[in-house]
């Protein structure tokens, strides 16, 4: 398939201008790795229309023309590519069981050093709102809340579904930021828009009213009328309940996978002002203003974790109450800092 002359909806430019611009800083003189599947077929060539006006090369791949899905490893030709490039896009769904494939691909590019925009599970809809954000605002956010967030050593966290969570942090478990500005030493999700650390431990229930990550979100969308309800002791899963047993079933099978996927791997507060609400997809959902956990990988090898899982999973909430060390930082959704 050739992406490069396939028809787009030209609403997808400005989301597709900001990532390539703005987020990635493509400079002609640059290489591109771009790697999609046939859903995000329009997306890919939006984001192709864009690096060939910067005037940089690329090589383009899509993903079911080199192996079928789920994927059981990424294709060669796509490992092959990437030393030439210094950036790379991944646009393309997440399938059941590629969760691994994907982190190995990051782990290259991390080892490698190359400014990639992680773009799992994009959709148009995304296109036209996180992605139109004004990064430069969100960054700005960003560093004034990291700055406040690598002092504290302790945040609590509420909500109106019933959350109400204590999250105690050291300072050898680094905050990382990823506002949508990527750089080599941090690939990053775009939409961006988060701080994250690994917590050193926390206790209390958190209410995923919003949505849950992986291939589970995509399948199951907006929890907002069956929320699924995580007690959590000692930074591991305590017990679960939601009226969807179906939803309940996977969510404890996927955190059962191996001896960490039930532990508390992620802390992170979303920092995308662009968006207001859940859309049912955790590439958006989790940059809203609001707190996100994650379950299993820690992302070690960014936040100084000395564990690591085989699966991660996101879990998002609504209009949540946040302190840190007894300062309230957030109230009701809308950050006070």
């Amino acid at each position: 398939m050739d992406l490069s002359s396939l028809p787009f909806d030209p609403d997808l430019t400005p989301g597709a201008r900001n990532a390539v611009q703005v987020c990635l800083r493509l400079r002609p003189e640059e290489r591109v790795t771009l790697v999609a599947d046939f859903a995000a077929r329009e997306i890919a060539a939006a984001l192709l229309r864009e690096i060939e006006r910067v005037g940089a090369s690329y090589r383009s791949f899509v993903l079911e023309e080199l192996a079928s899905r789920p994927l059981q490893a990424m294709p060669a030709p796509v490992l092959a590519d990437l030393p030439r490039s210094q950036v790379s896009i991944f646009a393309a769904s997440a399938e059941t069981g590629e969760l691994q494939v994907r982190i190995a691909l990051t782990e290259v590019v991390t080892r490698l050093g190359i400014r990639h925009a992680h773009m799992v599970n994009i959709t148009p809809r995304i296109m036209v709102e996180g992605m139109r954000a004004d990064f430069g605002e969100v960054d700005a956010l960003s560093s004034r809340l990291i700055a406040r967030a690598r002092e504290a050593r302790r945040m609590r966290v509420t909500s109106p579904a019933g959350t109400d969570l204590e999250a105690e942090f050291s300072p050898r478990l680094r905050w990382i930021k990823t506002s949508g500005i990527i750089t080599p030493e941090k690939w990053g999700n775009l939409p961006g828009g988060e701080i994250f650390t690994a917590p050193l431990e926390v206790n209390g229930r958190f209410v995923v009213d919003g949505v849950v990550g992986d291939y589970l979100g995509r399948k199951y969308g907006d929890l907002r009328s069956t929320p699924l309800r995580v007690e959590v002791r000692g930074n591991r899963i305590a017990g679960m309940e939601c009226a969807n047993p179906e939803l309940l079933e996977e969510f404890r099978a996927y955190t059962s996978t191996d001896e960490n996927s039930d532990r508390v791997g992620e802390f992170a507060l979303g920092t995308n002002t662009a968006v207001r609400d859940v859309c049912g997809n955790i590439l958006q959902d989790e940059k809203i203003p609001g707190v996100h956990v994650a379950f299993g990988h820690p992302y070690a090898q960014h936040t100084g974790a000395d564990w690591i899982s085989s699966t991660h999973i996101d879990c998002v909430g609504r209009h949540f109450d946040v302190w840190m060390d007894g300062e309230p930082v957030m109230r009701a959704g809308q950050y006070l800092v």
